[in-house]
């Protein structure tokens, strides 16, 4: 799967696909193989964390 590379794209394209089709970030990635660091240090550098308990980037 190809995922935006565009920071501000990327949070709400994988806040959705983690709301309607994954238990976690961590399935996200294997499911699409993704690096799951990556995607999290993207987006922290435009303020977002994983919340784990949630299941979204907040």
């Amino acid at each position: 799967m190809n995922i935006p590379n565009d920071p501000a794209i990327l949070v709400s394209f994988i806040n959705t696909q983690l709301r309607d089709f994954y238990p976690s970030l961590e399935e996200f990635c294997k499911t699409n193989d993704c690096d799951m660091q990556e995607i999290i240090d993207k987006l922290r550098k435009i303020g977002y964390e994983y919340d784990a308990q949630q299941n979204r980037f907040r």
